[in-house]
């Protein structure tokens, strides 16, 4: 680049530089800042067919013409603040041809500068990238659509789930009201049973039932479907029975973690708990005797236990044989896979369960 002005509009056929300007296949300008409004002095070929002008309408004007209703200015802002500063510039410009069809320019601006570092020329680069601006337009709707049919199915799916949850605490609702029906005609059936021995079993069923139907109130009242708060569940029982056993003379101490289990092992746990508690409260202290039963939910180790211990007269033998209780608690402890021991407390009798706090198939319990 010559340190003059161009003499002519397309530079010289036998100027290296000006042949091949006019011949590049890349739309470019030349504009002379030191003329007033800075007029394009070269255009190439190139960019006449760009932007459908002819030379003798682009050669003398500000490349603002190619601006119109929709162009950005900020864009334009832009571009200006970095020509008056002397600095390169590229930005993605809406322009517009002779004929009024809007294209999006990629737009390159450079200064050119003589010896003394001052600013001569401002050579511009154009490149037509409508196909390209299109296509992320395509991909901004695709994806516009996309994310509200993802929004769409996550609100179906939410509806759906609020559903199942009325559904299921409803299932427990019912549930706990049918035991709490077969309970009481269990309890209509042993008050009329003049076998002592069938009216205690009866009784024992009673209690039971009594169990699954507490179980199924906390699950109905609780907030997550799939976990169940044993803590909550054995402080609720304890108090349940020792209020319903008349036994005042009979203390109960709680030493309970938090703690909450998948919901399936509700039943189980709590049915274990209860036969536990009931066969404290029944055997441990014989004709008035006094005591303290106590009732321990730990964690440790990754497992948790339950352990129910009572300072009474002791159970013999150890492990206990034979009875309906004791062959349920195992029955449910192997359900479980859990691991139960009784121990002689001395005094006193000490029943464990120890069960870990993640099991498969995505079971866990929590704090």
């Amino acid at each position: 680049m010559r340190d003059t002005a161009p003499r002519a509009a397309r530079p010289d056929a036998g100027d290296a530089f000006g042949a091949a300007f006019a011949t590049a296949r890349m739309p470019m300008v030349i504009s002379d800042p030191h003329r007033p409004g800075n007029p394009i002095v070269h255009a190439n070929d190139a960019f006449l067919d760009l932007t459908g002008y002819a030379r003798d309408e682009v050669v003398g004007r500000n490349c603002r013409f190619l601006q119109g209703r929709d162009t950005d200015p900020a864009t334009i802002e832009r571009m200006g603040l970095a020509m008056r500063r002397g600095e390169d510039v590229s930005v993605e410009i809406l322009n517009y041809r002779k004929d009024g069809t809007p294209f999006w320019n990629a737009l390159h601006v450079s200064p050119v500068r003589d010896g003394a570092g001052e600013v001569r020329y401002f050579f511009g680069s154009q490149h037509d990238v409508s196909a390209n601006k299109r296509l992320e337009q395509q991909l901004q709707d695709a994806n516009a659509r996309l994310e509200q049919e993802v929004e769409r199915r996550t609100r179906d799916l939410r509806d759906a789930l609020k559903a199942k949850e009325v559904l299921l605490h409803e299932v427990d609702h019912r549930v706990k009201n049918n035991l709490q029906l077969v309970g009481s005609l269990l309890a209509v059936q042993a008050r009329r049973v003049p076998d002592p021995a069938v009216r205690a079993t009866l009784q024992r069923a009673v209690e039971r039932v009594g169990a699954l139907s507490t179980v199924h109130q906390r699950l109905y009242e609780a907030a997550a479907l799939d976990r169940f708060d044993l803590t909550g569940f054995a402080r609720q029982l304890a108090e349940d029975l020792v209020a319903a056993s008349g036994r005042s003379e009979v203390n109960i101490e709680l030493e309970l973690d938090p703690l909450v289990v998948p919901a399936k092992k509700a039943a189980p746990l709590g049915l274990i708990l209860n036969e536990l508690l009931v066969n404290a409260l029944r055997h441990a202290f014989p004709e008035d005797r006094g005591g303290t039963v106590r009732v321990a939910l730990r964690r440790v180790d990754g497992r948790f236990t339950l352990a129910v211990e009572d300072d009474g007269v002791g159970c013999r033998p150890l492990p206990p044989e034979g009875g309906f209780g004791a062959t349920l608690i195992r029955s449910l402890a192997r359900q479980l896979g859990a691991d139960l021991t009784w121990q002689a407390a001395e005094p006193g009798t000490r029943a464990r369960l120890v069960l870990p706090l993640h099991a498969g198939g995505g079971d866990h319990a929590t704090g």
